[in-house]
């Protein structure tokens, strides 16, 4: 296992923001004291011309030069156009390992499932996983699936991708929820909505649904929105998901027989280190 991970992903923060640097710095360790035998790499940021695969000139422009909010859950944090490079450039190369056979974590903020070709959206600035998916195929892969177990919409991974028919997408999210979207299936793009307060047995059969229908595509390469916000525990969800339930998502992830790459979405309870030490120690188990 590689955890892509750039310290300096804490140094932005706004007080009372959800998506907070201790997310990050509570589970560093956590992860190097249970697994010692983990690699640790600090990513390349992402290159321009990776980056106008998924987004415009202009979009790219705003970012670098924000000067305000652009709204209250993205503010103009003071260097942010870098370190959502950096968090881009992780799901490049964790793309890259998995393409080597090599396990590998994207451990950065921002995340990026929600950012659209031309908009910041929800704590994300740059579509991490699209740019990663949309690289890949320009170097050497013929078919990506993406699965997004997130408890939110990947809307803009769908927004980005869609249509694309090298690419399958499919995200199981809760719905009625933020961002409202995700309600139907189109093209290369298959939503699962999950209502608020679902069992976690009905959940984890749509999760699972989800990935044996990814599976049927034959693709080179699965790469994974890894959100964490369908712990019942979840500040900012209504879902039901134990601890346990994400140790299955690292087993069926482990057994599913292709080259794959993860990356950190969501996920806001005090026990996210716990969550992600549980899916990943199950995907890296012999």
């Amino acid at each position: 296992m590689i955890i892509f991970h750039d310290p300096r992903c804490i140094e932005y923060a706004r007080a009372g923001h959800v998506e907070r640097p201790a997310r990050i710095t509570r589970t560093v360790p956590l992860l190097k004291e249970r697994h010692p035998k983990w690699k640790w790499q600090v990513p390349r940021a992402a290159g321009e011309a990776a980056l106008l695969r998924a987004h415009t000139a202009a979009h790219l422009a705003s970012i670098r030069a924000a000067s305000r909010d652009f709204d209250a859950d993205c503010p103009a944090y003071d260097d942010i156009y870098d370190h959502a490079v950096r968090a881009a450039g992780a799901a490049l190369e964790v793309a890259q390992a998995a393409k080597k056979g090599e396990a590998g974590f994207a451990l950065m903020r921002p995340p990026g499932h929600h950012a659209t070709r031309d908009q910041v959206v929800g704590f994300c600035y740059l579509s991490n996983l699209a740019i990663a998916a949309l690289d890949a195929l320009e170097n050497g892969v013929e078919r990506v699936a993406i699965w997004d177990f997130d408890a939110h919409h990947g809307n803009g991974t769908e927004a980005i991708l869609h249509g694309n028919s090298r690419i399958a997408f499919a995200s199981i999210h809760q719905y009625p929820g933020w961002p409202g979207t995700g309600t139907r299936s189109f093209d290369n793009i298959s939503n699962y909505p999950v209502a608020p307060g679902t069992s976690r047995t009905a959940h984890m059969n749509e999760i699972r649904r989800a990935l044996d229908g990814l599976l049927g595509f034959n693709q080179d390469l699965l790469l994974v929105s890894a959100g964490f916000d369908a712990y019942k525990g979840d500040p900012i969800m209504e879902m039901t998901l134990e601890q346990e339930d994400f140790a299955i998502l690292g087993e069926w992830l482990r057994d599913c027989g292709v080259p794959a790459g993860t990356i950190l979405e969501g996920g806001y309870s005090d026990e996210l280190p716990d969550l992600i030490d549980t899916f990943l120690g199950n995907w890296a188990s012999d």
